[in-house]
């Protein structure tokens, strides 16, 4: 052994050395540090699709919120004029010099499309967070107090049995003919029973796992119950939740509009009243950018926005962080 080592030129103490042992080092548990939602954003921006499509989303939403503050928009500046009506985009740009107003042409009452669209954006866009705040904040609540609790649930199933089937554009005219059609009404008539679907939904997933062996050793712990709604349960539920947001936030885009189109939508000129009042244009030769200009960026804004949502709602699943 002296003979190999003297071949390497180097002592036994150059060699080895002795290690101390600590017990309190060697109980630490070495892991990397985990943050849920650093997680959740690494997943999400993974894919370049989501990139993608959440620049799309912010160019909506600075245009509808920012382009407004820019320009002065007067939906009958033009009234007075019948040479600035139903134009075409070229026909717009040739009249008035060329400018991004003009691209979509002119109006009914020769106002630009383009600031009537963004104007009409930035109404139902902000109409679509507002409920979808409302709704998702006390369908949560409620949804989770109502899936612990069995007294609760005996009342809240007899109001969700009478209510549940009662179709919700009931509601919505009734708020519109008892209250004048504004933004704040319509608010009022997509929130008003909109919640308590929500809710239900929120409840079954609730029963599921109420259940489970964490969740009773917390109770036999003597951890009450809200303790244990929101430290165990809704956290568990985040990827739910986040998907289901995904499906509502769009979805009051879309009834928005429908209830313009029949006639139940609110005064201000949102997306929807634009597409209501542009419906003759829609098979009137030369004026069919007054209608499907609105409704593809409707459209375009739906997608966005349930195509960010459900993906973001799959990278909050914390099986996708592995």
């Amino acid at each position: 052994m002296d003979h190999d080592l003297s071949k390497l030129g180097m002592t036994e103490k150059e060699l080895f050395s002795f290690h101390d042992h600590s017990e309190l080092e060697s109980e630490k548990i070495t892991a990397p540090r985990y943050s849920y939602w650093q997680s959740v954003f690494r997943v999400f921006f993974r894919k370049k699709l989501n990139i993608f499509i959440l620049s799309v989303l912010a160019i909506l939403i600075l245009f509808a919120y920012l382009y407004p503050t820019f320009t002065e928009y007067d939906r009958f500046g033009q009234l007075l004029n019948p040479t600035a009506k139903h134009l075409r985009p070229s026909a717009a740009i040739q009249q008035f010099g060329f400018s991004i107003k003009w691209i979509l042409g002119t109006g009914a009452a020769g106002n630009s499309t383009f600031d009537a669209i963004w104007t009409g954006s930035q109404i139902s866009i902000s109409l679509a967070f507002i409920c979808a705040a409302i709704n998702m904040t006390v369908g949560v609540v409620v949804g989770a107090i109502w899936g612990f609790s069995k007294k609760v649930d005996v009342v809240m199933m007899e109001i969700y049995n009478i209510i549940g089937n009662v179709p919700a554009i009931l509601f919505t005219a009734v708020m519109v003919m008892l209250f004048t059609a504004t933004f704040w009404t319509m608010v009022l008539a997509l929130t008003i029973t909109g919640w308590l679907f929500i809710a239900a939904f929120i409840r079954t997933q609730v029963v599921i796992i109420r259940d489970r062996e964490y969740n009773l050793a917390s109770r036999c712990l003597g951890t009450s119950t809200v303790k244990i709604a929101i430290k165990n349960i809704l956290p568990f539920m985040t990827s739910v939740i986040v998907t289901l947001l995904a499906t509502e936030i769009p979805s009051y885009i879309s009834s928005e509009v429908f209830l313009a189109y029949i006639g139940l939508g609110m005064r201000e000129m949102s997306l929807g009243r634009l597409i209501f009042e542009a419906e003759s244009a829609m098979v009137t030769p030369g004026w069919e950018f007054e209608f499907w200009s609105p409704v593809a960026i409707s459209a375009i804004i739906s997608v966005v926005l349930y195509v960010v949502g459900q993906n973001l709602g799959d990278a909050s699943d914390p099986r996708t962080h592995m």
